[in-house]
C-alpha cells in the first residue's frame, strides 16, 4: 500500500470543515463522526470496525511483600490511581490506533515532538509485546500446573511450558485470523463467562474454605521476602494489582475498527476499570480470608497458590481443576485480545514509519482488513521470547515484569503533556475535548495519576525478594533501560530521518478539530 510523503499534523484547533493545500474548502462526506475525525488526523479507516479474576494468577507478589493487608490496602491505591490513568487516557481518545504517541505528538511543543512521540510509540510497542509473551506464558505454566496438581509423578520441566505455551499461541493466531470476523461476539461470551466465573469460583471458594480472622486480614502486613521494612515491602508488592490492571488502553488500539470509537471506547475504559475493579476487590478479600497457611501456599509444587487454594478449599481435586479451568480460558481470552491489540499497535506505529521494516509492517491485507505482516512478527517474537524459559524462569520472568514498566512509561508523557496544556493553554490553540472531559476535575485527576505513576513504576523494578542472587534478581529495570536505549539509537541513527510524527495519507487535509 502505497503511502504519500509524511506531513506535519498542524497544532489542534477547534474546526469543524477541512481545507485543502491550496486553501480552497472541501467537503467530503464520512460513514460516521470517527471517520471524519480520522481523516483529520491524516489517515484512511483500513482495519475492520470491531482482569479482575486474573489477579488470581499473581497476587503471590503481593502476598510475599505486604501480606493480607498488604494485598488489600495495596489493591485500594492501586484501583484508584489507575482510575485516574485510564480516566486521563479517556478524554484523549480520537479513533486512531496509535493511541500514545498519537496524543504526545498532538500535544507536545513543536520543537520536541517529534522524538518525545517517538520513544512513547516505542515504548508502547516493547510493553504490548511483553504482554503478549507474558499472558502466553500463564496459560501454558496455568495448564502445566493443573498436571503436577493432579499427577504428581508428572515429572515437570521447563521445556513443556514452552510447548503449551506455543499451543495457546497458535490458537490466539487462529482467533486473529480466520475466525477474527467472529471477535465481537466470542469477546461478548467471554464477558458472561468472565462474570459467571466469578460467581462460580467466589460462592464455593468463601462457603467451602476455612476461614481466617478479620485481624489477620486486615491488620496482618508481611515481609516474607527478606525485606526489614514493611513499608518498602508494601510498595514492592504493588506489581501484583499494578500487572492486573495493565494494558487498559487495549480498546485504544482497536479504535479504527469500532464505530463512534470517541464516545464509545471512553466510556467502555471508565466502565472496565470501574467493574473489574469492584469484582477484583471482592476477588482478593475472599482469597485473604480463605487462604489458609501462607507459606503453604507460597510453597505450592504447582507454581500457583490459588490451585493449591481451591485444592484445599473443595477437597476434590476435580472440582479445584474446574474451578481452575475457568480462570484458564479467560487469561486464554485475554491472550486473544492482547495479540489483537498488539499487532495493531505495531501496524500503527510502522504506518506512521517508527519501526524498521515498516514499509511491509504497515501493509492490510485487502480482503481481511488485517494487518497480517504486524500480527507474524508479533507471532514470532513471542515464540522467540518463549525459548528464554527453557533456560532460566527468572530471565523469563524479567520479561513479564516490563510489561508494567513499558505501559506505565508510554502512560507518562501524554498525561504530563495534557497536565501542561491545562495549566499553561497555548495562546492560538486552544485544548478542545470531544465527547468525554474531565472539566474541572482534570487538574489533580492527572496530577495523582502522575504520582501514581511514577511510585507503581519505580517500585516495579525492585526485586521481590533479598538478598538477591540470579535467579532472583529483578531484570526488567536492564530490559527496560536497554529496550528505551535502543529505541533512542535508533532514533538518532536512522529513525529521526524517516520519522515525521504521525503521517498524513489522506488529501487536503490541514487542521485537527479537537482532541
Amino acid at each position: 500500500m502505497a503511502l504519500s510523503e509524511p506531513e506535519k499534523l498542524p497544532n489542534i484547533v477547534d474546526m469543524s470543515i477541512m481545507e485543502s493545500k491550496d486553501g480552497t474548502v472541501v467537503e467530503e462526506a464520512y460513514a460516521n463522526h470517527d471517520e471524519a475525525e480520522l481523516a483529520a488526523l491524516g489517515k484512511k479507516q483500513q482495519l475492520r470496525v470491531g482482569e479482575d479474576l486474573c489477579l488470581l494468577t499473581v497476587f503471590i507478589y503481593g502476598l510475599t511483600d505486604g501480606g493480607p493487608a498488604g494485598l488489600i490496602y495495596g489493591y485500594l491505591f492501586c484501583w484508584l490511581g489507575y482510575f485516574t490513568v485510564v480516566a486521563s487516557m479517556a478524554e484523549l481518545v480520537i479513533p486512531t490506533a496509535g493511541g500514545q504517541y498519537h496524543w504526545t505528538y498532538l500535544l507536545a511543543p513543536e520543537s520536541s515532538r517529534k522524538f518525545i512521540s517517538y520513544i512513547t510509540g516505542w515504548q508502547s510497542v516493547v510493553a504490548w509485546q511483553a504482554a503478549v509473551a507474558s499472558s502466553s506464558y500463564l496459560s501454558g505454566t496455568i495448564l502445566q500446573g493443573l498436571l503436577v496438581l493432579n499427577y504428581p509423578n508428572y515429572g515437570f520441566q521447563r521445556w513443556h511450558g514452552t510447548l503449551l505455551l506455543y499451543s495457546f499461541v497458535l490458537t490466539a493466531i487462529l482467533f486473529n485470523t480466520f475466525l477474527a470476523r467472529h471477535l465481537p461476539k466470542i469477546e461478548s461470551a467471554i464477558l458472561v463467562l468472565h462474570i459467571a466465573g466469578f460467581f462460580v469460583i467466589l460462592i464455593p471458594l468463601i462457603h467451602l474454605s476455612p476461614h481466617g480472622s478479620a485481624r489477620d486480614v486486615f491488620a496482618q502486613f508481611l515481609s516474607l521476602g527478606g525485606y526489614e521494612n514493611v513499608g518498602l515491602a508494601f510498595f514492592i508488592g504493588l506489581v501484583s494489582t499494578v500487572f492486573s490492571f495493565v494494558g487498559a488502553d487495549g480498546a485504544v488500539h482497536m479504535c479504527e475498527e469500532i464505530i463512534n470509537a470517541t464516545t464509545v471506547v471512553p466510556r467502555a475504559m471508565m466502565f472496565s476499570i470501574a467493574v473489574n475493579g469492584i469484582l477484583g476487590f471482592a476477588i482478593t478479600v475472599a482469597i485473604c480470608f480463605c487462604l489458609g497457611d501462607i507459606e503453604t501456599a507460597l510453597e505450592s509444587p504447582t507454581g500457583f497458590p490459588f490451585l493449591e487454594m481451591f485444592s484445599r478449599a473443595t477437597n476434590n481435586l476435580g472440582s479445584a481443576t474446574a474451578m481452575a479451568v475457568l480462570i484458564e480460558l479467560l487469561i486464554v481470552s485475554c491472550h486473544i485480545s492482547i495479540m489483537a491489540a498488539a499487532s495493531r499497535m505495531m501496524w500503527a506505529f510502522a504506518r506512521d514509519f517508527g519501526l524498521p521494516g515498516s514499509r511491509y509492517l504497515n501493509r492490510v491485507e485487502p480482503r481481511s482488513k488485517l494487518p497480517l505482516y504486524s500480527l507474524a512478527l508479533t507471532v514470532i517474537i513471542t515464540l522467540l521470547l518463549a525459548l528464554i524459559n527453557i533456560g532460566s524462569t527468572a530471565a523469563f520472568n524479567a520479561v513479564i515484569s516490563l510489561v508494567v514498566g513499558g505501559f506505565l512509561g508510554s502512560y507518562l508523557l501524554p498525561i504530563s503533556l495534557i497536565l501542561y496544556r491545562r495549566l499553561q493553554p497555548h495562546p492560538t490553540s486552544p485544548l478542545k475535548f470531544g465527547p468525554w472531559s474531565l472539566g474541572r476535575a482534570g487538574v489533580p485527576i492527572n496530577i495523582f495519576a502522575l504520582i501514581w505513576t511514577v511510585i507503581a513504576m519505580f517500585f516495579s523494578f525492585w526485586p521481590t525478594a533479598v538478598p538477591v542472587d540470579a535467579t532472583s534478581m529483578n531484570f526488567s529495570c536492564l530490559l527496560w533501560g536497554g529496550t528505551t536505549l535502543f529505541g533512542v539509537v535508533f532514533y538518532v541513527l536512522y529513525g529521526n530521518r524517516q520519522w515525521k510524527g504521525p503521517v498524513i495519507e489522506t488529501s487536503v487535509v490541514e487542521h485537527f478539530r479537537g482532541v
